[in-house]
């Protein structure tokens, strides 16, 4: 029987099957890469035992962030069916909308010139905020574009490719700026993107078993845009599940903005109660650290009290280096659990090779970091000692393998 499931996982990725919940998923080469370059010790033992020959199914606490993008363009249709191959159990869409107010999946609103060919189609990016100028070394200026959603009506939008998220800002040509992509990532994947509407997401995430995570996209256009108002665009994302048949069970809403999740938990208490604060305070208010609780303001209490069951702060923000020289749980993680609250935490396989560090995701605990298979070593960190419910992955084959290897759904 169990040569069986194993012919069928083979055929199915023969054939380019989709592995739907509860099918064998395809997780590939690179989690056992990453489990032979961890560091000697029990945990390596542990997962080097969890063999190629189990079979491996979806989890939800293997989340897709933004598809696939570690080697598939992101938010398009390839990059969510390779998600979904690898066993991500939820799968994110970043909304964001037209400028006919019609909601589509991209990681910001002014990111087409930099994750589209729009560059490379010059009707379209005459339609830009601002086209394409090149870099001018004399002067000193870098290249740059700005081209949104919002500059393009749905019809137009359609009609684009994706590519990989990248530019070159020392580029004097619109091809040069274009062919950036790292090192680390690939373009292999990446001849065709099919752009995705947010309908169309939840169509396709839907047939495929799995949930969704549907992030609403702070604008970068003055609101309300043309009449349409924060809460018309926070309530259009929910209307969409509610028309597609979707339960609120299924569904769990994000956003930056805290104001956008205490609107969901008044207009739409199903969908609020399972929303994820993005809590980004590292990035948007200096005086934020991790390790002074009187620097959370909204505290973990008042988070709380507000009604907020879930938050997602970057992977760095849960962990520090502890007195043994091992990573252990921030001060921030302990509060939040204390004061009743979950964690979701993003974003893994995101930071490319870890041999010099891993780069911002891991500033908190960067002298314990100088291997790829460090960041195994985390995520069990995260799982055990800090308890997070989920973790983003850019290439979900690794948390699908981890959730799989030590029991969790």
């Amino acid at each position: 029987m169990r040569a069986m499931v194993l012919g069928a996982s083979l055929l199915a990725a023969l054939t380019g099957g989709t592995a739907r919940a509860g099918e064998a998923a395809q997780i590939g080469p690179r989690p056992f890469y990453l489990v032979d370059s961890m560091k000697p010790g029990p945990l390596k033992d542990r997962l080097q035992a969890c063999g190629a020959d189990r079979v491996y199914t979806a989890r939800r606490f293997s989340i897709s962030h933004r598809g696939a993008p570690l080697q598939f363009p992101e938010h398009t249709r390839e990059g969510v069916l390779a998600a979904a191959r690898m066993g991500a159990g939820v799968i994110e869409c970043d909304v964001a909308f037209t400028r006919d107010q019609q909601l589509v999946c991209r990681h910001a609103q002014c990111d087409l010139h930099t994750t589209t060919d729009i560059l490379a189609r010059p009707e379209l990016a005459a339609k830009c905020t601002a086209d394409f100028q090149p870099a001018d070394p004399a002067a000193g200026r870098k290249a740059s574009a700005r081209c949104c959603t919002s500059d393009l009506t749905l019809a137009e939008f359609k009609t684009l490719n994706g590519k990989m998220d990248a530019f070159d800002a020392n580029a004097t040509t619109r091809a040069a700026y274009m062919n950036a992509t790292p090192r680390w990532r690939t373009d292999l994947y990446a001849t065709t993107g099919t752009l995705m509407t947010h309908g169309e997401y939840i169509a396709l995430v839907k047939s495929l078993g799995r949930q969704f995570t549907p992030e609403l996209k702070a604008p970068e256009v003055t609101m309300p845009f043309e009449s349409y108002t924060q809460d018309q665009y926070a309530q259009a994302m929910i209307d969409a599940y509610r028309q597609a048949g979707v339960p609120a069970s299924d569904v769990r809403p994000q956003s930056f903005q805290l104001r956008d999740i205490l609107y969901w938990l008044k207009a739409e208490p199903d969908f609020g109660r399972r929303a994820l604060w993005l809590d980004n305070r590292d990035e948007t208010d200096p005086g934020f650290d991790p390790e002074a609780p009187e620097s959370w303001k909204p505290g973990m209490a008042d988070l709380a009290a507000l009604g907020l069951r879930t938050l997602a702060p970057p992977l760095w923000m849960l962990v520090r280096v502890g007195a043994n020289g091992q990573i252990e749980p921030s001060a921030y993680a302990r509060a939040a659990r204390a004061a009743g609250l979950d964690l979701v935490a993003w974003s893994l396989e995101r930071s490319g090779p870890l041999k010099d560090g891993g780069g911002p995701y891991y500033r908190s605990i960067r002298p314990l970091i100088d291997r790829d298979g460090d960041m195994l070593t985390l995520l069990d960190v995260l799982y055990r000692d800090v308890g997070v419910t989920a973790v983003f992955s850019d290439w979900p084959a690794t948390t699908t393998f981890y959730a799989n290897c030590v029991g969790i759904e």
